[in-house]
């Protein structure tokens, strides 16, 4: 018996995440916040762990966490939130929840990988809608798309990855509306746009908004939160995996989120960054730089992958992006000096 006998053939079609090996390396590939916690607070953290009873499972509910976001992420009253394992989680969750027989799953492509991925291990047929040349949404022709295909679920990053593009409020709120499924407003990246639409939940009654902490700063803990009316989160609840949050993860959010403002900081100073990078990088002759509410940007170069090498091989890790974006490389706004040291690099890889 082989694996091609049994696994189904749209799974063996797929290619398995990759993530880059990164030791000894300047990272600037995954969009991570590159400042660690205070020292006084990692050793405050520290002793909160060391409490935790990692002998006992986690309350499944996490009812204390889950409060703590509503209050201090804005979730409006009456609206419930469900947690994952990251927000990858939360996707497979809604995929598989909504995966009828037939049920098609739209987007605006290219976008993060994991939609189509989530489509695929849930038996949704994906449908993925072209964004223009300069990578804005054409909200006519996603439209147009969606009465022909009727999508069970609309995912919309905001903004959006890999491209860092902030669609239009108007443009989204166009696709709830006309929207016969759920409509997800993927707001990972919040934190750098400052748009969202958690304070607009009540208005629609098919809209959720997901997020995640992972870009605020707390990637290594895998949290992301899915907010929206409780009937709807009440179903999702029941796909959820019992355990999905361990208890180093429900402990270390606690604490870190009831410090909030230490992160809300260090997202001021990334939007400071960003904007000393673009300059930056819009200096360098054979590079487009495309506008970004998020903290990365997307470059144009030349030859994508010869200039990933080059990088590579000065010890700057970028992503090289998929064929779908062609020539571009995703690169993470790092500390003021991490972006010293890819602009040098750059500068030589080009």
């Amino acid at each position: 018996m082989k694996p091609e006998d049994l696994i189904r053939p749209e799974i063996r079609a797929l290619a398995a995440y990759h993530v880059a090996p990164s030791e000894g390396m300047v990272k600037l590939d995954a969009m991570e916040n590159p400042y660690p916690l205070p020292p006084a607070m990692r050793r405050e953290l520290a002793q909160v762990l060391a409490g935790v009873e990692l002998h006992r499972y986690p309350d499944p509910r996490a009812p204390k966490l889950r409060e703590l976001l509503k209050r201090k992420m804005g979730v409006p009253a009456g609206m419930e939130v469900l947690l994952g394992n990251g927000s990858d989680d939360l996707i497979q969750v809604l995929a598989l929840a909504l995966a009828r027989p037939g049920a098609v799953m739209m987007y605006p492509a290219p976008t993060f990988v994991m939609y189509a991925m989530n489509a695929a291990f849930s038996g949704m047929r994906a449908v993925a809608v072209p964004l223009r040349e300069d990578f804005s949404f054409d909200a006519d022709a996603f439209i147009e798309r969606m009465e022909a295909e009727k999508p069970a679920l609309v995912f919309l990053a905001y903004p959006n990855n890999p491209t860092g593009v902030l669609y239009e409020e108007k443009d989204i709120e166009r696709v709830i509306r006309a929207c016969p499924g759920l409509v997800v407003v993927d707001e990972a990246y919040h934190v750098f746009a400052g748009r969202t639409f958690m304070s607009r939940l009540a208005e629609f009654s098919n809209l959720l908004v997901l997020r995640t902490v992972s870009k605020l700063g707390l990637a290594g803990i895998r949290l992301g939160y899915l907010a929206g009316p409780p009937a709807w989160i009440g179903e999702l609840d029941k796909v959820r995996q019992v355990y999905n949050v361990n208890v180093l993860t429900q402990a270390a959010a606690s604490f870190v989120l009831e410090r909030l403002e230490v992160l809300e900081a260090q997202a001021a100073q990334i939007r400071k960054d960003r904007e000393a990078l673009k300059t930056e990088l819009e200096k360098l002759k054979g590079v487009t730089v495309f506008p970004s509410a998020a903290n990365f940007f997307l470059v144009r170069v030349a030859d994508a992958s010869a200039t990933f090498e080059a990088l590579r091989r000065q010890g700057v890790l970028v992503r090289n992006l998929h064929p779908g974006v062609k020539d571009c490389l995703r690169v993470t706004v790092g500390t003021p000096d991490e972006n010293r040291i890819l602009l040098t690099a750059l500068r030589e890889a080009l």
